[in-house]
């Protein structure tokens, strides 16, 4: 009997890293569930639905939301295997004692809080088939505080910690839960943002990518509550 293809989610779909996410799996065979707050950017990659692959624009601090997405994936690919969660910002420029409310509910929001409502809907479901994998997205310069990067920093290094509690929580439920820690990626916006920077010194999406597939597969079913650089030659 044909074992049926696995499923994933990706948050953060339409970004640079979410591209050679959903790219790397899906030239696995997995079926595809893709969520980002931009609607207009996941068609505008992803083009139409299809059997194999849902485009979710959605809110991922709106609970109700979530919730109905990961419903309708369960429904139409039979369940969620892979939960990879790349939704997450960048900001520095603030001292720390400078640092404004704003700014560290924004950070705070996008790169810890968006991971609540997504394992509220997706471990349970998990749970009740046994098994499953989740892959968050750190940052190696969250591992210590730097000058005007303490909210950023902050935020991360909390993501960091909840991803290695969520993996003491459900390392005996068969789910396995791990993090990869990115220095720099090469993306466009990086490249602009440095331009005196050498990017062949960066981590490319496709290989953080990789890195997260074989999080995925059985080959990492001993690996639990990792949070691994991919650093390029950083």
């Amino acid at each position: 009997m044909n074992k049926a293809p696995q499923s994933v989610i990706v948050t953060g779909a339409a970004g640079n890293l979410g591209q050679a996410v959903a790219h790397a799996f899906g030239v696995r065979g997995y079926r595809l569930a893709l969520f980002d707050l931009n609607a207009e950017a996941l068609r505008s990659v992803y083009g139409p639905d299809s059997a194999d692959q849902l485009c979710v624009p959605l809110n991922l601090l709106d609970k109700l939301q979530v919730e109905a997405a990961v419903q309708q994936v369960a429904g139409q690919f039979g369940g969620v295997d892979v939960l990879c969660h790349l939704a997450g910002g960048f900001r520095m420029g603030e001292a720390v004692h400078a640092t404004s409310a704003q700014t560290l509910d924004f950070l705070l929001d996008i790169n810890l809080r968006a991971l609540l409502p997504i394992s509220a809907a997706v471990v349970p479901r998990m749970v009740a088939a046994g098994g499953g994998r989740i892959v968050t997205v750190g940052a190696m310069g969250a591992q210590r505080g730097g000058a005007q990067m303490g909210a950023y920093a902050a935020s991360k290094s909390a993501l960091m910690r909840m991803t290695e509690s969520m993996s003491a929580e459900l390392k005996g439920k068969g789910i396995n839960v791990n993090c990869v820690l990115p220095s720099i990626i090469d993306t466009p916006e990086n490249r602009a943002a440095m331009p005196a920077a050498d990017p062949t010194q960066w981590v490319t999406p496709q290989a953080l990518a990789d890195v997260m597939v074989f999080l995925a597969s059985d080959a990492a079913r001993a690996v639990h509550g990792a949070s691994i650089p991919v650093t390029g030659l950083v």
